[in-house]
């Protein structure tokens, strides 16, 4: 079976939540896993540092590097990035996890929310991209990985929500351009999104509380479903718009509760399926 034993993953926003549990499935294969994150202290509502999510990457069977980088500042970016590649001696997957929320409507949307939630996302993702590829050009099988939805035009996820639908969107749209850019190099880019939501910290603080927590899913259906992207041939799986579920079905698990919060309870769909 593929595995990931010896590769070095870049992982945005690695300090706990989905990116967290990517890094540790990565580590349980014994890769390298860089947490580039800006929590270096104790938040009182958000879980996890960047030195603790490496200390959990090594007790896993990894290797971590946690670095300091704070997304929207692009010497951040190109400091973590050099100091990854120069511990590992290089980079093999990026995975574009970072991401800022912030649902309102456009009269109640602060514009130093929308330009937060662009400068992460959008403009994150394309930066850290672009940063990563002198080296990704070096991997024998290299992927970015981007959490994204598909992108999908009808209005009523936009209507909500429109700074965030927009900021989602251009992640969604990097792997639309990039895959095709980026095809005759052997760099696959691919985007990975969930059929329910998922129990991080944004579900609990955001979206509703327990109620929804209790319709979630844990992290880790993403992580297994990053595995499976992140061990194919980068030259045959590129340009594709991933959903955890029907993927993982088709590499044939079909026992699902494991993944449940609440077990038994039903499911809520996530955004923009």
């Amino acid at each position: 079976m593929a595995n990931l034993k010896g590769k070095t993953l870049f992982i945005t926003g690695g300090s706990r939540g989905i990116g967290l549990a990517i890094g540790l499935r990565a580590a349980r294969d014994g890769a390298n896993v860089a947490i580039a994150a800006k929590t270096t202290k104790p938040h009182p509502k958000l879980p996890g540092t960047i030195y603790t999510a490496a200390e959990a990457i090594e007790k896993a069977g990894g290797r971590a590097l946690p670095v300091v980088m704070d997304i929207r500042f692009d010497d951040q970016i190109l400091a973590a990035v050099t100091k990854t590649a120069a511990v590992f001696g290089g980079i093999d997957i990026l995975v574009n996890n970072a991401s800022a929320i912030f649902l309102a409507g456009t009269a109640e949307t602060p514009m130093k929310r929308f330009d937060l939630m662009h400068q992460v996302n959008a403009r994150g993702t394309f930066a850290c991209s672009q940063a990563c590829l002198p080296y990704l050009k070096k991997a024998p099988n290299p992927h970015i990985l981007n959490l994204s939805p598909p992108l999908n035009m009808d209005p009523n996820w936009f209507a909500p929500h429109v700074a965030y639908t927009m900021a989602k969107y251009g992640m969604s749209m990097c792997v639309l351009g990039m895959s095709q850019e980026l095809r005759p190099l052997g760099i696959a880019v691919n985007a990975l999104w969930p059929r329910t939501p998922i129990d991080t910290s944004a579900v609990r603080n955001l979206l509703g509380g327990e109620a929804v927590v209790r319709g979630s899913r844990k992290p880790e259906i993403l992580a297994d479903a990053a595995h499976t992207i992140l061990t194919r041939e980068s030259r045959a799986c590129t340009g594709n718009f991933f959903i955890d579920e029907p993927l993982l079905r088709e590499t044939g698990v079909t026992d699902f509760e494991p993944y449940a919060v609440d077990p038994g309870t039903p499911l809520f769909p996530d955004f923009f399926l």
